[in-house]
């Protein structure tokens, strides 16, 4: 009797090897026939048992499954990468401990793969698709470590698309594996077309020599560590994450100590959390280290503004203007600050009785509110001067003018603006 048993174990174990086999050729088949759900069914039939397949069936069956949904993954099915690579690889390792059948054939596919989800994610994000682009270009980068670019540029399409906390995992992944990105850029310029062209230093020597290319040219890139703390700093503000943004603009500045406005935004946000002192500290020294910057002027301003320090961002936007008078932003802002200061007086007008004191008050903030309005109708009037086209300066001198109840110089603007 237990010969007959063994002999029957041996038959049954058989008979399941015989319907793997099945199975894979069929969904092989349907491949073939371009009919991927079928082959994709069939695959799924096999898999209960494929853990108990010899080797050599195992191999196969991975493989066949990495080109299923490879072709799923080509057909639109963004899951069925993952998928597909993961099979890959397990054929990959199988065959390492074995017969090799396989093994060149899938890192091929590996190959491919990586440039086809390149390639998928520059169409992503030429259509505003920065969440597939992102997730695209992060598969690649694990399909291909060595290529860290891909991370890079994985964390540039998730901020493009708003994407802050995907985006902060790859720049911590970018930090943690300590990319730097520096390189050299090798170029020419093609004779026949006089266009710029990039390439690898081999390329480009060889074409220079044979003529075709000319003016060649090594370019340094620069580090992107620096724009990759100061990020992961700006997103930490984003998300409202204070302490740890605090920490990045520490680790940002040693980064990037010559960037004014890193010191600008952690002044920003040392304000927002009520150390005035510390803002007072870190605007002082970024004044100190471009008084001639009239972006940094104006972004002080900007800052003051936001805080509702309004002569500060007066003193600062006329500063970026002795430096730049036609720094459109900054007169645009300037003007506002005067009809910020005119607003707010009007809710303590609203609040006024018909008392013979309530009325004086009324007049006399009303006069006021109408200077303040005035002035800032002025700074435009002299920066429309210099761009008697600037479609900003006129719709808010318009506005001025409208709540000023002045209706010559309302409808004179409004000619200007071709209404």
């Amino acid at each position: 009797m237990k010969t007959k048993i063994l002999i029957l174990a041996a038959m049954t174990f058989s008979m399941v090897g015989m319907s793997q086999k099945t199975e894979i050729k069929a969904a092989e088949k349907a491949l073939k026939a371009g009919d991927v759900a079928t082959a994709k069914t069939t695959l799924e039939g096999a898999a209960s048992l494929i853990e108990s397949a010899d080797p050599k069936l195992k191999a196969q069956y991975h493989f066949v499954k990495g080109n299923t949904y490879y072709d799923l993954a080509k057909n639109g099915d963004l899951t069925a990468f993952d998928v597909a690579i993961s099979s890959y690889k397990e054929t990959i390792a199988i065959e390492e401990k074995g017969k090799v059948k396989y093994t060149a054939e899938a890192q091929q596919k590996l190959t491919a793969m990586t440039a086809d989800l390149v390639n998928a994610a520059v169409a992503d994000n030429n259509e505003k698709k920065f969440k597939e682009a992102a997730e695209k270009l992060y598969l690649g980068y694990k399909l291909s470590p060595k290529d860290t670019l891909y991370l890079y540029y994985a964390a540039s399409s998730a901020v493009n698309g708003g994407h802050y906390e995907e985006a902060l995992a790859y720049y911590q992944e970018l930090k943690d594996i300590g990319y730097d990105g520096s390189g050299v850029r090798y170029s020419g310029v093609n004779v026949e077309t006089g266009e710029v062209q990039e390439m690898d230093k081999a390329q480009r020597d060889l074409l220079v020599k044979a003529g075709t290319l000319k003016d060649p040219k090594d370019e340094t890139t620069p580090s992107k560590s620096p724009e990759i703390v100061k990020n992961m700093a700006l997103i930490y503000t984003q998300l409202g994450q204070d302490d740890k943004a605090l920490e990045a603009y520490v680790d940002a500045r040693a980064n990037d100590p010559n960037d004014v406005n890193l010191i600008l935004n952690e002044a920003n946000l040392h304000y927002k959390l009520g150390d005035k002192e510390k803002f007072k500290e870190l605007m002082a020294k970024a004044t100190e280290m471009a008084p001639d910057n009239p972006d940094l002027q104006y972004n002080i301003g900007v800052i003051n503004m936001e805080q509702g320090n309004l002569e500060e961002a007066r003193a600062a936007y006329k500063k970026a203007l002795e430096i730049n008078p036609g720094y459109i932003n900054a007169q645009l802002n300037l003007s506002t600050t005067y009809v910020n200061e005119g607003n707010g007086l009007i809710d303590e007008m609203n609040t006024l009785g018909n008392s013979r004191a309530d009325i004086a008050r009324y007049d006399e903030l009303k006069q006021k509110k109408d200077d303040l309005f005035l002035e800032g109708a002025q700074i435009l009037e002299d920066a429309l001067k210099l761009n008697p086209d600037n479609q900003g300066i006129l719709s808010q001198l318009k506005n001025i003018y409208g709540a000023l109840g002045d209706n010559d110089n309302f409808m004179r603007i409004k000619k200007l603006l071709g209404e």
